[in-house]
């Protein structure tokens, strides 16, 4: 059975067992700065920040850049609550703006009818891992004169033009949550080249706390018993049991509830801890094979799609993406997802424009405003793609889905 997540390896829970057992070591050292310095030489720019979450740093981001009261962001939807929560965290609106149908990147057109004079920036969404048309939008930024920040929490190792996403922009903002590319199961990262914008967002990291001994620990447990319990042949039945159990969970939720509603939770600038630094500079290592992995799982999806008489779009030549899921646009997602259910847990991201917000009108969403992300949101399956998954998997999910697929996001 196909899973979510699946990132993590028995080496990476041996190295997180070790810093259980040895507890000195789990919130300070060496690891933060190496990790730090692996992931900007990864990026390709000199400055790289690690925050105890993507968010975060995109909070720290819109700090230094001094957005605040009255300035307006233009945001893309459908994304996570928690993007949007950071503009308005700092007294700055977002401004949701449309995807486009075809790739569920944001609408330049449409950004352009809502940019107003107190826009101040633009914060470009790689959704699912696959580039934006940057070339656009980095020319759509400097003709309204908006700082460019590149949301790429789902695109670690996606390039354009040969160039890895995250050094485009003024800014870039990562994560490695436990369903992301790598997984620290929190954690995040700020990329920049820019050295004055690097002071101000290294002061804003050493003004943030450094997170509670007991919380790295259950973070590390966490990431211990998601690969145990993740492993293919029993993870139908762990998943059930963990569902009987209900809420709430003994292990950390990534989203609070006070996330979903809109509101901050206490204790939100926090650091990314040593421990975690150590986790994520091991996988940062993989990353290559990582990846490699994860386009001959989409090329076996797009293969056996095909063979079923469903052709997902090509992907553009200049864009590279590095799918930490691979996005399908079906009929019917309750059915697909029932087809589906006894052969892998598919995603479903962006179920809401706002996704995993108690409602989008709490994040200051309009109903109507951006009807095409809203049709996308009732429509989007995600497959899994990570190096878990089997040739076996990749067939018999793709043949359950094909016949109520409709085109690839």
């Amino acid at each position: 059975m196909a899973l979510l997540g699946g990132t993590t390896s028995l080496a990476d829970c041996l190295t997180a067992a070790g810093y259980l057992a040895f507890p000195p070591r789990l919130i300070r050292g060496r690891a933060v700065a190496e990790y730090e310095r692996a992931f900007a030489r990864e990026i390709g720019v000199e400055y790289a920040f690690s925050f105890a979450s993507g968010r975060v740093g995109l909070y720290g981001v819109l700090h230094a850049l001094g957005i605040g009261p009255g300035d307006e962001v233009l945001l893309q939807v459908p994304t996570h609550i928690v993007v949007a929560n950071a503009i308005r965290y700092v007294g700055a609106c977002p401004i949701y703006v449309d995807c486009t149908p075809d790739s569920i990147e944001m609408d330049l057109q449409d950004a352009g009818r809502k940019v107003g004079d107190r826009t101040r920036a633009l914060i470009l969404q790689h959704t699912f891992g696959i580039p934006c048309d940057l070339d656009h939008a980095v020319a759509f930024a400097r003709r309204h004169d908006l700082e460019l920040i590149e949301d790429c929490v789902h695109a670690l190792g996606a390039r354009y033009e040969g160039r890895p996403v995250g050094s485009f922009g003024r800014a870039g903002f990562f994560s490695t949550e436990e369903t992301k590319t790598i997984s620290t199961t929190m954690g995040g990262m700020v990329t920049t080249a820019d050295a004055g914008l690097a002071a101000s967002v290294r002061e804003f990291q050493r003004r943030c706390a450094w997170p509670p001994r007991g919380l790295v620990a259950r973070y590390l447990l966490k990431l211990i018993v998601y690969h145990l319990l993740t492993e293919p042949h029993i993870h139908y039945y762990a998943r059930r049991l963990y569902e009987a159990l209900g809420r709430p969970q003994p292990l950390p939720e990534p989203t609070t509830a006070e996330e979903a509603r809109g509101e901050r939770p206490p204790g939100y600038e926090r650091r990314l801890a040593n421990a975690q630094a150590a986790l994520g500079l091991r996988q940062l290592r993989r990353l290559r094979q990582n990846l490699r992995r994860r386009e001959a799982v989409v090329a076996g999806y797009r293969d056996h799609l095909a063979r079923d008489g469903f052709e997902p779009a090509p992907m553009p030549s200049p864009r590279e993406p590095a799918y930490v899921r691979f996005p399908l646009v079906v009929h019917d997602r309750p059915a697909a997802l029932r087809r589906a259910a006894p052969l892998a847990v598919l995603g479903a991201w962006f179920t809401s424009v706002l996704e995993e917000s108690a409602s989008p009108e709490q994040g200051g969403y309009v109903p109507g405003s951006c009807p095409t992300a809203e049709a996308a949101s009732e429509h989007l399956v995600n497959l899994p793609t990570h190096p878990r998954v089997r040739p076996g998997d990749v067939e018999a999910i793709a043949s359950a889905l094909a016949p109520s697929s409709r085109g690839r996001a």
